[in-house]
């Protein structure tokens, strides 16, 4: 138990230190190191269907002067915007500056908006106005609770998955059987503005929350081995169904992270890569931890019926071994007297 502890310690050390590593070579917000190609900012001047546009929509997608709206507050919509230029970074950190606003009062709003890094760009479908089966990653800022049964966490929630196209997202159970993370946050008809970086640097996922006008972030999910090709595209989509809010992008903003790279990394072909995530335990035993951070499996169920009959089971050992001793010493006791 000591040797693990010591293992578990170091692992630790090691894994702060590979931190701090990344931590120090990201620009986090460093305008020398912003990629404009994929950059959505206002006056919004390269969004559009010409040739040389840099970002184009789809569907309800309103483009104005102060904010990219992917929805208005009605129901059945859905809009997108995308990134036309595919990016080949490595490592890079995505901000998006976004509000969720409505007449909806409490539960009575719907449905979310998500960000994309994916092979396919405008393709509509039922998830969250994208298409369902994907390659590659998506962050879901989901506004509205379709599982009655998942009370164990509030919403708005945010989550990640990355997707090889073969999974479905489940609106049903909230993608909580696809879910590596996520955090509940208050993002609706804030009076302030609202914030969401995304970083993938070195195979490490990490999700961050600034919605609270502190002018920090807050840690939502950080997980590792996550894998994810370059040549993909950045995206934004949004629906409503019965119930709606307006979703607006005012901004979307990628940064190069400056990490270095070991010599087999670099001679990777990065483009064949296929995204990927590298787990102890499977994504469905995911569950919402509220610090925001990823953990495994509770111990609900069938769990707690094995736990409680293997504690049965010891308690009944130990009676049994305590009376046959109990029986050998009294039987010693008689034969001295």
């Amino acid at each position: 138990m000591k040797k693990f502890g010591s293992l578990l310690s170091s692992a630790l050390v090691l894994l702060t230190a590979e931190l701090c590593l990344v931590c120090g070579d990201i620009t986090d917000g460093n305008t020398e190191h912003l990629k404009r190609e994929h950059s959505l900012m206002k006056p919004y001047q390269g969004v559009g269907s010409n040739p040389s546009s840099q970002w184009d929509f789809w569907g309800s997608t309103l483009v104005t002067s102060s904010y990219v709206r992917l929805t208005p507050d009605e129901r059945s919509k859905q809009g997108s915007i995308w990134n036309t230029v595919p990016c080949h970074l490595k490592d890079w950190e995505m901000h998006v500056q976004f509000k969720v606003h409505g007449s909806g009062k409490k539960n009575l709003h719907g449905d979310g908006i998500a960000i994309w890094y994916t092979k396919d760009r405008l393709h509509p479908g039922p998830v969250f106005g994208n298409k369902d089966q994907y390659l590659g990653l998506a962050i879901f800022l989901d506004t509205f609770r379709n599982d009655l049964h998942g009370m164990d966490r509030s919403f708005p929630y945010i989550s990640a998955m990355v997707n090889n196209g073969s999974v479905s997202y489940d609106h049903g159970k909230d993608g909580r059987s696809s879910e590596l993370g996520g955090c509940s946050a208050e993002i609706r008809n804030r009076d302030h503005d609202t914030y969401l970086a995304i970083r993938y640097s070195k195979g490490r996922l990490t999700v961050m929350v600034d919605v609270d006008d502190k002018n920090e972030w807050r840690e939502c999910i950080d997980i590792g081995g996550v894998r994810l090709p370059t040549g993909y595209y950045f995206g934004a989509s949004a629906a409503t169904g019965d119930l709606s809010d307006n979703h607006d992008i005012i901004s979307m903003k990628l940064y190069q992270l400056m990490v270095e790279h070991t010599p087999e990394e670099e001679n990777l072909d990065w483009t064949k890569i296929e995204p990927s995530v590298s787990l102890l335990k499977s994504p469905k035993d995911n569950i919402d931890d509220p610090t925001g951070n990823f953990r495994g499996t509770p111990l609900t169920g069938w769990k707690v019926f094995l736990l409680l009959l293997c504690a049965l089971l010891g308690i009944v050992v130990c009676a049994v071994v305590g009376a046959v001793v109990f029986q050998k010493r009294q039987e010693r006791n008689k034969r001295f007297y």
